[in-house]
């Protein structure tokens, strides 16, 4: 029999929060999106275990699944303090992104989205994030999470579980506006080669050949 949501999230926060406890974590390029009220920090599903930790002083909000597992997601997201919104691609995704800038809006929220999730394909870059950061009148933050000895796993977004005692990098590239006003296939096709391009652009600080840079 599972567990309810409401009594799992505490317990898993907590293992979480010691986890995390052990990781060396740095941050870059931080300081660039800092003039802008509300933003949309775009990253891959399989980096997001050390996303709760962007948060800082920020008033993080995301959009999670509406099924039985997402509510297990939900509960422990706000158990660190980030709202959540429900709905997905397939159930009460658009009511979703809607509410969400329209928090963004009134509430100068910043909303964190997984632009691949929440089923993939891998890497392939869904069409909400564009669709929020334009009702929302935000910017795009490229987003990546980058780890020393990370475990990955076999699932369809390769998730990466960082091992206790390594060091995890959050790496922040440069807020944009994006060109298009209207949502035409054409410019959709436009906006997710330009941010695909900006994430592959990063590179882990952990990598002895690499700058550890993104754009």
């Amino acid at each position: 029999m599972k567990i309810p949501p409401y009594l799992a999230a505490p317990v898993i926060n907590g293992l979480y929060g010691l986890w995390h406890a052990t990781l060396r974590l740095s941050e870059a390029n931080r300081e660039a999106h800092q003039n802008y009220t509300s933003r949309v920090f775009a990253m891959w599903h399989g980096e997001v275990f050390t996303a709760p930790y962007l948060r800082k002083e920020l008033r993080i909000m995301t959009v999670v699944s509406r099924s039985k597992d997402g509510e297990y997601m939900a509960r422990l997201l706000e158990s660190t303090g980030i709202k959540t919104v429900r709905g997905s691609s397939s159930r009460g995704g658009v009511a979703a992104l809607l509410r969400a800038a329209k928090i963004m809006r009134e509430e100068n929220y910043d909303a964190c989205i997984t632009v691949d999730g929440p089923r993939g394909p891998y890497h392939s870059i869904k069409d909400g994030v564009f669709f929020l950061a334009l009702h929302a009148g935000a910017p795009i933050v490229p987003f990546r999470v980058f780890y020393e000895k990370p475990k990955t796993f076999a699932s369809w977004d390769r998730f990466q579980l960082p091992l206790p005692f390594t060091r995890a990098a959050l790496v922040f590239g440069d807020p944009y506006i994006m060109e298009s006003t209207e949502l035409t296939p054409e410019a959709l096709e436009k906006e997710r080669a330009l941010l695909k391009q900006k994430l592959d652009a990063f590179t882990s600080p952990f990598d002895p050949l690499s700058g550890g840079g993104g754009s």
